[in-house]
């Protein structure tokens, strides 16, 4: 998990479309597997809430414009095989796309 600050130049904070394209393409790129999405944007212009749902787990994505925030949520199960590289690679590469200036990182491993 992590909260984004200072992400005030990501046209992907408030344009639905990239934002999703952006993650669908990130969840590809990661070798994970989507199996359906759903994105929401707020009051036609604002923040956007969106989750892509993986064979694996889990993308959830919030944007908050008005901040210049956006939380992230990558979860990934680890039944089969191990997954984490795979999470990890989504999780970068979702952060640099927002170039955020300042970033808080949250780990929890699940047994």
């Amino acid at each position: 998990m992590a909260n984004l600050h200072g992400c005030a130049s990501s046209h992907y904070m408030t344009e639905l479309n990239a934002l999703r394209t952006l993650c669908l393409q990130a969840v590809d790129d990661a070798c994970l597997t989507a199996v359906g999405d759903t994105f929401h944007q707020f009051n036609g212009g604002n923040g956007i809430t969106g989750v892509v749902l993986l064979a694996e787990s889990h993308l959830a994505i919030h944007t908050w414009p008005e901040l210049d925030y956006v939380t992230l949520d990558v979860f990934v199960c680890n039944l089969h095989c191990d997954n984490s590289a795979k999470a990890q690679h989504l999780f970068e590469q979702l952060i640099t796309a927002f170039a955020p200036q300042r970033v808080q990182r949250y780990e929890t491993r699940r047994d």
